[in-house]
């Protein structure tokens, strides 16, 4: 297990901001823009979510967003609604999405999901746990699995949605 102070922050380091979730998007001309519809107007496209895809790590095969970000889960959580805001949410910045989620490689598109977060974002679900990065790593990195910070433990999860040990 990874010591502590490699995952848990203090007064004294710098805020980093967590790496941004892969979101695409479309964007929409002139005139839907300015909420009006001119003759030739096409559709809005829908914006296309965050990918969620399986990757390796030295943990086995585990879930990573399509930049190779690793994800976590909060076991303190038993539900799909968020609880880590605040303090928190910097050190654990939540999955967020614009559209539906995009299941990538080894990934169940019906265990993917949204929940509601406070301030109205959509946080990526994954087989019902909110998902979340750790706002120090790097694309490929796994430094802070099965450690425990807020009241919980943060842990990296598998293909079927199951935190590992």
């Amino acid at each position: 297990m990874p010591a502590l102070i490699a995952c848990g922050g203090s007064d004294d380091e710098p805020d980093n901001a967590a790496p941004a979730a892969k979101v695409g998007g479309v964007a929409a001309d002139a005139d839907a823009k300015n909420g009006t519809e001119g003759a030739n107007a096409k559709p809005k496209p829908e914006a296309m979510g965050t990918e969620i895809a399986i990757g390796e790590s030295q943990f086995g095969e585990i879930v990573f967003d399509g930049s190779n970000q690793a994800i976590y889960l909060f076991d303190k959580e038993t539900s799909s609604k968020a609880e880590c805001y605040a303090d928190c949410a910097d050190a654990w910045p939540p999955v967020l999405t614009e559209g539906k989620p995009v299941a990538g490689d080894g990934v169940n598109q019906e265990l993917l999901g949204t929940t509601e977060r406070d301030d109205g974002s959509a946080q990526v679900t994954y087989a019902g746990q909110p998902l979340y990065y750790y706002a120090h790593e790097e694309p490929g990195q796994v430094l802070c699995h099965n450690v425990s910070e807020f009241g919980g433990l943060w842990l990296v999860l598998n293909a079927a949605g199951n935190a590992l040990p």
